[in-house]
């Protein structure tokens, strides 16, 4: 950390980073002696994970050799133990090594979990089950730190150069201090129905602002995005003055019991056996409805559909000169109709000049 003493210190070049780790070397060890008591840690992991460890195990077991430490897998127990030796120097590469089974409990790969054993990289497992009482939203709000197809997921870790895996009720998160920090705020923030584009909109800018060293010592709050909460009013419903209650100091009148009801269709009267004859033909009537309704449903599946029918163009024509003959008849009788009224016309005018003359 930076001194904030005003005195000049020769030793104090700007070229030092002061965050840089030193590795832990034997020479380090000022005692030179071993440990006074053996350090030890146990977790256990489930079933799943048994045969997946099994084959992981050998390449445990040298990696934890390296800082001479013990490791044992316990197959019938369903546990993992670390344990320090007599050559272990390194006091906190225990502690890295209890962080390593924790994670390969936690599903996490071993090439990813073993990274643990630098001093650059630390671990936390977060819980995630205790912000939402309901189990949909707990789910909808935990698919929102992956994101679709992963891709909220992947631009979370490019950002922080943390891992994560999102497991069950937790989230297991590896990476250095800065970065874990903004991921806790991030997935809290989550499972509290904020959702991580925001974040990510965040750290995209300020990964931007960091590139430039003319900005590194002023305040970036006005490059940053200010987002407010929009309270949405629902549109409620206009009642109309009918259906407007109007007030009385009455208590409305009291519903009904149960047996007052039983009372007045006289079924309280009724002994146990005529109950069951009674409730047995409710049901036989309501299952005869419902047999009524699906044959119904079943007979509009053979109700055949209507056809456009095709008229052969041969036949209008025969039924046209049909048409045209009987017209044609009718006209011809007609004509003669009128040519015998005409005729008796003239004999009845005949038999008149006849009788006239021989009177």
């Amino acid at each position: 950390m930076v001194s904030t003493h005003k005195k000049e210190k020769p030793w104090d070049t700007p070229d030092i980073d002061k965050w840089k780790i030193d590795e832990f070397k034997p020479e380090d060890n000022a005692s030179g002696s071993a440990f006074l008591e053996e350090s030890s840690f146990m977790t256990l992991f489930p079933k799943y994970r048994e045969e997946y460890l099994k084959s992981v195990w050998a390449d445990v077991t040298k990696a934890l050799q390296r800082h001479h430490i013990d490791c044992t897998l316990d197959l019938v127990e369903g546990s993992m133990t670390v344990k320090t030796t007599k050559k272990t120097f390194d006091p906190v590469q225990i502690l890295n090594a209890r962080d390593l089974i924790k994670l390969l409990a936690r599903s996490v790969p071993f090439p990813q979990a073993v990274k643990i054993l630098q001093d650059d990289i630390a671990c936390e497992v977060i819980k995630i089950d205790g912000y939402c009482s309901n189990k949909e939203r707990f789910i909808k709000r935990r698919q929102r730190l992956i994101g679709p197809s992963g891709n909220t997921l992947k631009a979370l870790e490019l950002l922080t150069d943390c891992y994560m895996l999102v497991q069950g009720n937790t989230v297991a998160v590896m990476g250095p201090h800065q970065g874990l920090k903004t991921l806790r705020r991030v997935i809290e923030d989550c499972m509290q129905n904020i959702h991580p584009i925001y974040h990510i909109k965040e750290l995209m800018i300020k990964k931007e602002l960091a590139k430039n060293p003319d900005l590194a010592e002023e305040n970036w709050s006005r490059f940053l995005p200010q987002f407010k909460k929009k309270s949405v009013a629902r549109k409620k419903p206009k009642q109309s003055k009918e259906k407007a209650k109007v007030y009385t100091p009455f208590p409305p009148q009291q519903l009904p019991r149960k047996v007052d009801l039983q009372i007045e269709s006289g079924e309280y009267f009724l002994s146990k056996k005529e109950k069951k004859v009674k409730e047995l033909q409710e049901k036989k009537k309501k299952q005869d409805d419902m047999k009524e309704v699906r044959q119904e449903e079943r007979a509009k599946d053979y109700v055949a559909p209507e056809e456009d029918v095709r008229e052969n163009p041969l036949l209008k024509k025969s039924k046209k000169r049909k048409n045209d003959d009987v017209e044609g008849d009718d006209s011809e009788n007609t004509e003669t109709s009128e040519g015998k009224k005409e005729k008796k016309e003239k004999r009845s005018k005949k038999d008149k000049k006849r009788k006239s003359s021989e009177e």
